[in-house]
């Protein structure tokens, strides 16, 4: 779920994490620090004299003080800085469709590519993660969590979890740095929540 305008620069540099990002518009020294190293209450927009207009996401649903207790083995700043590194990606319709709805964004639309799995995961696998739990969020429960949480793909106890469902078994899959999606990309949709739950606004794009 990505910003509605973001589509042509992610054509260009794929997605890419929030320090990614930042690198790319020379995001420097206190402004950075306070992007990357923090949590971040509301949407960040940074601009660029060639790259145009990016946002980074807030990431409010983090509650620091339950964080705090939730935390082993790293700091808040560490835990900020190791999220920054990441791209995340749903596997689900159903989580997409509760940050969609959820209430920062549901009044805005936003672009949203669909992606074919496994040439996606073939292009990137050195690069992928996979994580249990929604590793940005602290409601209702802040479960416990630390570097050790994201594991690759090989060390991921995905039979162990196979009983709790595709919608718990992987939570969140995530590449280190940038993904391109040129070759894997089905569509990109620009979509807001709606009573009924989403709603595709009109087509960006279609393989």
């Amino acid at each position: 779920m990505a910003d509605a305008g973001s589509w042509q620069n992610i054509q260009k540099h794929g997605l890419l994490s929030t320090s990614s990002l930042l690198d790319l518009f020379g995001v420097k020294d206190r402004d950075r620090e306070d992007i990357e190293s923090s949590r971040r209450p509301e949407c960040v927009p940074i601009v660029h004299e060639k790259h145009g207009r990016a946002v980074v996401r807030d990431n409010k649903a983090i509650i620091e003080s339950k964080l705090r207790t939730a935390l082993r083995n790293c700091t808040l700043e560490q835990w900020y800085r190791l999220l920054n590194k990441f791209v995340f990606f749903w596997l689900t319709l159903e989580r997409l469709q509760t940050l969609l709805c959820a209430r920062g964004y549901r009044d805005h639309p936003h672009a949203v590519p669909t992606l074919e799995t496994l040439p996606f995961v073939r292009e990137h696998e050195q690069r992928i993660v996979l994580s249990p739990m929604n590793s940005g969020n602290t409601q209702p429960i802040a479960h416990e969590r630390s570097p050790e949480t994201f594991k690759k793909m090989r060390d991921y106890p995905f039979y162990e979890r196979a009983h709790r469902g595709d919608y718990y078994q992987v939570v969140e899959l995530a590449v280190e740095g940038a993904a391109d999606v040129t070759e894997s990309v089905l569509s990109v949709d620009p979509m807001q929540c709606t009573g009924d739950g989403m709603k595709v606004l009109r087509k960006i794009y279609q393989r």
